[in-house]
């Protein structure tokens, strides 16, 4: 489900104002003030506002009907940057942000498959495709290439897109600017700006480093990681010289990241996703930190656990003895290594449930829809 379906299901009986219907674009753009207009003559409570980046100086005219007719909006967008870049009212801290993510693997319950998820992503307009492998194609090249080409946000397409294949090389991988310039043959400063690009976008985002109340010196680079696996597919080049499993790791450990981002968004109370890694090499993939939540998880692309598997977990038990740890991997059995909890990545994302905390989800007991 995309944000509009989302908008007019949660929202039947709203007043929709889409712009992306041209007249109505071209109305409101000219004058953002008509949007009054249309409230006013609505009987609905709820007034709608699709794609919102399109016309920003409309925020000025929320603002004020929020003040004046106190009526609810809701505003919906692809994208925060032409908001920021045009310096608009941004509603004095009226608004509720929220972000609409990927599918989770316990929406779709026994439909999630892990082999198709890694291969085409969990985006909803693609998962309900006919031809998924086509439509994730078309979705990294047509909503990619349209947004920037649209926003005008770059002038040089072709040293974008070259960025674009570099950054995929950072995807589950600690992100280095420097190494992604010279791969892309630009600028660094232009991969900073190009990376602000896509995170305005919602197209990716980094994962900083865990550091609360740390003893051991730790590196200092983010993880980066596409917001859907299947973009990084896409956008990932192969050949002869690439390790299919280096590949399938690098989808599996980003699907894993998409799932524990929603699920911190859609849970609240403040949890916080990270990474933890050690100038010395030792690392942990995610750590989920927040009011009643501790957890250290390891993504491994194995049907086994190997003991080397675990030398993370044992430096990140020395620092934070109190976490719980979970190492995700490709077998089917439930195992108990050294504290450490070993589970099946798919059995995990299926009950990952943001009505449940990810104790509770270790447990692998899905939640009745009665009990979410």
């Amino acid at each position: 489900m995309g944000k509009t379906t989302w908008a007019r299901t949660a929202f039947p009986d709203a007043l929709m104002v889409d712009l992306l219907h041209g007249a109505t674009h071209r109305r409101l753009s000219g004058r953002p003030e008509r949007l009054a207009d249309l409230v006013a003559a609505a009987s609905a409570d709820t007034i709608v506002v699709d794609e919102v980046q399109r016309v920003p100086e409309l925020l000025y005219a929320v603002h004020s009907l929020i003040e004046s007719d106190g009526r609810r909006f809701v505003l919906t967008g692809s994208s925060v940057r032409s908001l920021r870049r045009a310096g608009v009212n941004l509603l004095g801290g009226r608004a509720v942000h929220r972000e609409l993510h990927p599918f989770l693997a316990a929406e779709l319950a026994l439909e999630f498959d892990l082999g198709s998820a890694l291969q085409q992503g969990m985006i909803p307009v693609v998962v309900d495709a006919e031809s998924p492998g086509e439509a994730a194609a078309a979705y990294a090249s047509l909503y990619v290439d349209a947004e920037v080409r649209a926003e005008g946000l770059t002038r040089d397409l072709g040293g974008f897109s070259r960025f674009l294949e570099a950054l995929t090389f950072s995807h589950a991988a600690e992100l280095n600017l420097s190494a992604v310039a010279r791969e892309a043959e630009v600028p660094r400063s232009t991969v900073a700006g190009h990376l602000e690009i896509l995170e305005d976008l919602l197209l990716g985002f980094r994962l900083r480093v865990f550091s609360r109340k740390a003893k051991r010196r730790l590196a200092r680079h983010p993880k980066f990681y596409f917001f859907d696996t299947g973009l990084f597919r896409v956008l990932r080049p192969t050949g002869p010289l690439d390790r299919p499993a280096e590949i399938e790791g690098a989808a599996l450990e980003g699907l894993v990241a998409q799932h524990l981002r929603g699920w911190v968004a859609y849970r609240g109370g403040g949890a916080r996703l990270a990474t933890w890694r050690t100038r010395a090499g030792l690392e942990v993939d995610f750590v989920v930190y927040g009011s009643g939540e501790f957890t250290a998880i390891e993504v491994k692309n194995s049907s086994r656990v190997r003991p080397e598997d675990l030398r993370g977990f044992r430096a990140f038990r020395d620092e934070y003895p109190e976490a719980l740890r979970l190492l995700l991997y490709r077998g089917r059995d439930r195992l108990l290594i050294d504290g450490v909890l070993c589970l099946p990545v798919t059995d995990f994302l299926r009950a990952l449930d943001p009505a449940a905390s990810l104790a509770t989800t270790a447990g692998l007991t899905p939640l009745r829809r009665s009990e979410r």
